[in-house]
């Protein structure tokens, strides 16, 4: 008679792991995993300084140093390139005009002529609410894109020939983008004040300006929180001609 442990029959013993076994070694492993990923990133610093955050505005500004004397470079390297193909394209007078207008309205030519400048900055440190007003957020007291935007779009309505935000001339193709507290424009990183300079009709401008809903709206915050405004009238200003590239990164033109 055989036994039934040796039965082929009988039941077998498997090794299994119960479902609670299984989650506290996962646990355990994760723990494991996270110091070790911990002690690798730190590497014996102290994790909850700022220097690392530091180190990336060093860079970023560097980075800024680094496009504008590219830029200025490649203005050097357009205005002889333009210079040679003047003196060697065999064009009339009548075409050479046409393509200096077209420059100029690209952008790519100094432009002279009266203009206005607006400047918008962040509120003061100490910034209080105004009677009446409620406390300020953070983000009541910084000035936002859509605040330069606003800028931009109603000086363009109100005719603007040309326009230049801090030392750069815009295209059609220039993008004003906010990132926190600073702007970045064409690769390059600027901190507030911001300065907005147009050239046109001096009134036609700042009847834009004050027509707009956006700046309204801002004038709101200035007279709140104290945000900076200020509109300077200014009669002979030269706007240097965009010197970035003028080819597309992220779109093709429709063939």
């Amino acid at each position: 008679m055989s036994n039934s442990a040796d039965s082929p029959g009988g039941p077998v013993r498997r090794s299994s792991w119960r479902p609670v076994r299984l989650l506290t070694a996962a646990v355990f492993a994760l723990a494991g995993m996270i110091f070790v990923t911990s002690f690798n990133t730190a590497k014996g610093t102290n994790l909850r300084t700022d220097d690392s955050l530091l180190r990336l505005s060093d860079l970023i500004q560097q980075r800024s140093h680094e496009n504008a004397e590219l830029d200025e470079s490649t203005s050097a390297v357009r205005e002889d390139v333009d210079a040679l193909a003047r003196r060697d394209d065999g064009s009339t007078a009548a075409e050479d005009e046409k393509l200096r207008a077209l420059e100029t309205a690209a952008g790519t030519e100094k432009l002279s002529g009266r203009a206005v400048s607006v400047t918008l900055n962040d509120a003061p440190p100490n910034a209080q609410a105004a009677p009446g007003y409620p406390e300020p957020q953070a983000n009541d007291l910084v000035i936002h894109q859509q605040d330069l935007q606003a800028v931009v779009n109603a000086l363009w309505q109100g005719g603007a020939r040309g326009i230049q935000v801090m030392d750069q001339r815009l295209i059609s193709t220039s993008a004003v983008r906010c990132v926190g507290n600073t702007l970045i424009l064409q690769g390059r990183v600027y901190s507030p004040p911001y300065k907005v300079t147009a050239v046109g009709d001096p009134d036609r401008l700042k009847r834009a300006l004050t027509a707009s809903p956006a700046i309204q709206n801002y004038q709101l915050y200035v007279k709140a929180y104290g945000l900076g405004w200020k509109v300077d009238e200014r009669e002979a200003v030269t706007l240097p001609g965009y010197s970035g590239t003028v080819d597309l990164h992220y779109a093709k033109p429709v063939q």
